[in-house]
């Protein structure tokens, strides 16, 4: 799985695709938010997409990131430790994960996690902190930490209420997208195309 050597033709078409999709500067936000809300638990990573792949890849920074946006002693990952095993590293990023679906992330917005681990798809990490990031603002409790204008903002509920007059107020008007034929006549009007000749 680590050995694997350099992908040819339309794989490698797709890797390139995927690679193109990593965006820069949405890496140095999400590092900002994520050593000012971790706070002086973390390291400062090396910059480029491999040095933010490689911070993450044994799942701690992940970890503590998810724990800091629980009060203290309530984190849902309880056992935080660094390891140079494989299936360590891959067991504490599959714990980040499944804490981001409870926290309220949607399944279709994480990553799987061989696209962190072996660096495959980096700009899908990406979108998913940056769903997570958005999420911490859009709750409102007073655990997130940094800049809110750094997330795009979630859309929040606007339920209306209407009362019985006005429901049934609103059954007898015509929508303009079923149109009308008030005015209409046929007056004036001829069948399309040629007349048949008769002769």
């Amino acid at each position: 799985m680590a050995n694997r050597g350099p992908s040819y033709g339309l794989s490698r078409e797709v890797q390139q695709k995927i690679d193109r999709q990593y965006d820069p500067e949405l890496e140095q936000i999400l590092v900002r938010w994520i050593l000012g809300q971790c706070g002086g638990d973390v390291s400062q990573p090396a910059p480029g997409r491999d040095g933010f792949q490689q911070w993450l890849k044994d799942g701690t920074v992940l970890c503590r990131l998810i724990n800091s946006l629980h009060p203290r002693g309530q984190g849902p990952v309880a056992k935080i430790q660094a390891s140079a095993m494989a299936f360590k590293q891959m067991e504490q990023i599959s714990q980040f994960l499944q804490a981001a679906e409870r926290y309220g992330i949607a399944a279709t917005d994480i990553f799987q996690t061989v696209d962190l681990w072996e660096g495959k798809n980096m700009a899908c990490v990406q979108r998913t902190l940056m769903n997570l990031g958005s999420l911490a603002v859009a709750k409102g409790d007073g655990l997130f930490v940094g800049d809110p204008n750094w997330f795009p903002k979630k859309s929040q509920e606007n339920r209306r209420v209407f009362s019985e007059d006005k429901l049934k107020e609103g059954q007898s008007v015509i929508g303009l997208q079923m149109g009308t034929n008030r005015g209409a006549s046929q007056a004036g009007m001829t069948g399309y195309g040629m007349p048949r000749q008769i002769l």
